[in-house]
């Protein structure tokens, strides 16, 4: 029996060319090498070269539907290194996954607002949270632009946001305040950047990457607000190790929790739910509640809570349009669906009679 050598292996044997998806244009995926990935292989990028590779997808990925997400790890065939190609040919099991912005397997959210151009509002601010929440990921959240208040008003801000259960961290790109802090949170770390547009998220990035060179926007003087300079979501690397992803800003996060889960994205909710007597306690008109009322936020509860039961309501009174309730033997009863009415029924026998006796008693 002759065995293979080494230079006629299989190539199935040897260690797979392993990265990450940094960004994605159109059909094109920019792929970070994982370091290591592929020793001992001719995969291997030649010494000098650059660690990234513009990949397409194997069509059969398409085929079964695999979508290629920002934050992925995937494996690359065929590199062209002289090129910079290389094709996908498989997308490893993601930890988490994000609709809006779309990312995968990411470990932290860092909610930036500013206190200042444009101004905080408390209504956009916890929807931003309520959201963050539902994700399950771990939630930082900062307060940019920290140099246009006074130090009174910055105290007042952290200490009301400390009372909604979120300890802040107030930034500066100006005067530095907050980034060393900062860049220790997110070492080591996959962590996307979320908040309204015009709050300075491409600004912190240049900031903690200077390489990074995001285009930055000004204020709307009109509006108030901030202009969409981020059109796509990237990954970028810190220089003290970890990933950050800059995305497009938008003002208004969809909430898409039920709503009896929805008191379980506020932590005031969770902090007095011990004490309330009832299990599936939507915490609105139910009698002696122990959670309702004495806190900040309960009104945007009762706002969130109002917009996820809309929709709900107007699907089940769309279902009792359509269907009737009908009793059945053994005192049994279900919903069948209505017939449709009959514009041209023929009047029965009955009801002629009726009206002849009616004309009879109307005439004598």
């Amino acid at each position: 029996m002759v065995l293979d050598s080494p230079a006629h292996s299989s190539k199935h044997d040897e260690p797979p060319l392993l990265g990450r998806v940094v960004s994605v244009q159109a059909n094109y995926y920019q792929v970070q090498l994982e370091p290591g990935s592929g020793a001992g292989s001719n995969d291997i990028a030649p010494a000098g070269e650059a660690a990234q590779l513009l990949c397409t997808r194997r069509a059969r990925l398409k085929k079964i539907g695999q979508h290629v997400m920002v934050g992925d790890r995937v494996r690359i065939e065929e590199p062209d290194w002289s090129g910079g190609r290389g094709a996908i040919a498989e997308v490893l099991p993601r930890h988490t996954s994000l609709d809006r912005p779309p990312i995968a397997n990411v470990n932290q959210i860092l909610l930036v607002f500013a206190l200042a151009e444009p101004s905080l509002e408390p209504y956009q601010l916890s929807r931003f949270l309520v959201k963050a929440e539902s994700t399950g990921i771990d939630v930082c959240l900062c307060l940019s632009k920290s140099d246009l208040i006074s130090p009174e008003q910055q105290q007042q801000w952290q200490t009301r946001l400390e009372g909604w259960g979120y300890p802040s961290l107030l930034l500066s790109t100006c005067t530095g305040e907050g980034l060393n802090q900062l860049q220790t949170a997110l070492s080591q770390r996959i962590t996307v950047v979320c908040g309204p547009s015009g709050v300075g998220k491409s600004s912190l990035i240049n900031r903690l990457i200077p390489n990074a060179q995001l285009r930055v926007g000004q204020i709307s003087g009109k509006l108030s607000r901030g202009r969409h300079t981020t059109r796509h979501v990237q990954l970028l690397e810190m220089p003290g190790g970890g990933l950050v992803a800059d995305t497009p800003g938008f003002n208004q996060p969809d909430l898409t929790c039920t709503p009896t889960d929805l008191g379980t994205h506020f932590p005031e909710i969770q902090q007095r739910l011990s004490a309330c007597q009832f299990n599936n306690c939507f915490h609105r008109d139910e009698p002696n509640c122990a959670v309702r009322g004495d806190w900040e936020r309960y009104q945007h509860y009762l706002y969130f809570l109002a917009a996820l039961q809309q929709p709900l309501l107007q699907h089940e009174a769309k279902i009792e349009s359509n269907v009737k309730l009908k009793s059945k033997h053994a005192g049994q009863s279900r919903y069948e669906p209505k017939l449709a009415p009959k514009k041209y029924r023929q009047i029965s026998r009955r009801q002629q009679q009726q009206s002849l006796q009616d004309l009879f008693r109307d005439g004598s």
